[in-house]
């Protein structure tokens, strides 16, 4: 599969999951749809994670060849999804909140926006 394929893929998961990850922040908490989004939601990032880990970062130092600062996202997202839902499980709300509130301003807002400076695939497509 070659970069741009892996990346459409990215973006048919991320946006689904930028747009869910926004409602889930405003709706009520702990009510049957934001059990069901949150499921959603939740797969899709794990989905969007691993993806991301075969695209080699294309700006910045790498990592055997491959890996950049941006991949620190995907493997922070790969820990949190499981450890959240595993503190829901267990009536930990606290620590599920955190989680979440991490993953969604850490995994989306931060690494999205460095997803459109210069080098990168979003801003040739967004600023030419």
């Amino acid at each position: 599969m070659n970069y741009f394929d892996l990346m459409s893929l990215h973006l048919a998961t991320v946006i689904p999951s930028f747009i869910i990850g926004t409602v889930l922040l405003i709706i009520k908490k702990g009510t049957k749809i934001h059990k069901i989004f949150g499921r959603v939601y939740m797969i899709l990032m794990l989905i969007t994670a691993m993806i991301t880990l075969f695209m080699p970062a294309q700006v910045g130092p790498t990592l055997m060849n491959h890996f950049g600062w941006i991949h620190s996202f995907s493997f922070l997202t790969i820990y949190t999804v499981p450890t959240a839902y595993l503190a829901i499980k267990k009536g930990n709300v606290k620590s599920h909140k955190r989680k979440m509130i991490l993953l969604y301003f850490g995994a989306i807002i931060i690494a999205g926006g460095f997803t459109f400076m210069p080098g990168r695939y979003l801003h040739s497509v967004f600023f030419g």
